[in-house]
């Protein structure tokens, strides 16, 4: 390939449980920004988003229980969740200094290390990373991974079983 010729971006097809992540954190933003409730923007996204075409692009069909236990698990469980991040972060960096949507990913993540123990760490930080990677080009991705893994550390040992 040319020196000036670019590179077109490798698309990736997503998987449906990819797909329940990232409509998890887009959720849990909305309702962070929004002041949403729970059962509103559930009800959202499974009549309107999960696999629909909006504003010309459509979006991968998502695994709907997947998404639902993510959002109402981060809900139900964010009182436990939210000092786990804090605890992750550096210390001058609290929680309610991270950009809403990193918070959201981190939120999401988080409740999958805790209660999804039947799926690797390696594939959640890799999973909720690559999110990361699709809303931002700087640190945030970096982030999230340092964040993801400092958290599996404490709630799942040094292995990350």
């Amino acid at each position: 390939m040319g020196k000036d010729e670019k590179q077109q971006p490798t698309i990736k097809v997503a998987n449906q449980r990819g797909a329940a992540r990232l409509a998890a954190v887009q959720a849990l933003y909305q309702m962070d920004i929004a002041g949403s409730g729970v059962l509103e923007v559930v009800a959202e996204y499974e009549a309107h988003r999960l696999g629909q075409e909006i504003d010309g692009d459509t979006y991968v069909k998502a695994d709907p229980s997947w998404f639902r236990s993510i959002v109402s698990g981060v809900v139900r469980d964010q009182t436990k969740i939210d000092p786990l991040i804090s605890n992750a972060l550096q210390d001058d960096w609290p929680l309610s200094r991270i950009d809403s949507t990193v918070r959201a990913i981190l939120r999401a993540g988080t409740f999958e290390l805790l209660e999804r123990k039947d799926v690797p760490v390696a594939v959640i930080a890799t999973e909720y990373v690559e999110i990361a990677r699709a809303f931002f080009e700087g640190e945030e991705p970096k982030l999230v991974n340092a964040v993801l893994d400092r958290i599996a550390k404490q709630v799942r040992g040094p292995a990350g079983k």
